[in-house]
């Protein structure tokens, strides 16, 4: 089987680069990086040093439910590329390890599926969890502040 890593839509980042408001109902905040630990998730990558780039609450599920985790991103101010939808592991993806947890076809976190695993390993433990017919999606959040990276789906 093989796997897809998935960033944010592109009509998702646009509005947010435009100044639509976050998850919140909040503007965007506007911060300059310092080139470390500011990962994009609409390009996949860092945000370089010096460059502006967007601080918001982001909510990778379509309707509120008890289970629709909200939290803080990054993304470039500017408009950037959406990364490929690809099985190679995305660039920004440099930490030790990375929670791993799978979603059923109604969003929400299907028990037991969830573990902190090593960056190598993602794309093996996504393979593993899409063996289940339960799993619907994978998401990959930081295994210390729970934030949200990206999706991954069966390709």
């Amino acid at each position: 089987m093989t796997i897809q890593f998935k960033a944010l839509p592109t009509e998702d980042a646009r509005a947010l680069q435009h100044g639509a408001p976050d998850a919140y109902g909040r503007i965007p905040e506007r911060k300059i990086s310092d080139g470390d630990g500011v990962p994009c998730r609409h390009c996949l990558k860092h945000v370089a040093a010096g460059e502006e780039y967007l601080v918001l609450a982001y909510r990778p599920f379509p309707d509120l439910q008890p289970y629709a985790e909200t939290g803080p991103i990054f993304m470039h101010a500017r408009e950037c590329e959406r990364a490929a939808e690809t099985e190679a592991l995305p660039e920004m993806l440099e930490s030790t390890d990375y929670i791993v947890r799978g979603y059923g076809r109604d969003d929400r976190i299907v028990y037991g599926s969830g573990g902190v695993i090593p960056t190598g390993a993602i794309a093996a433990r996504a393979e593993a969890l899409f063996e289940r017919d339960d799993i619907a999606y994978v998401h990959v959040r930081s295994a210390r502040n729970n934030c949200y990276q990206c999706r991954i789906e069966r390709a």
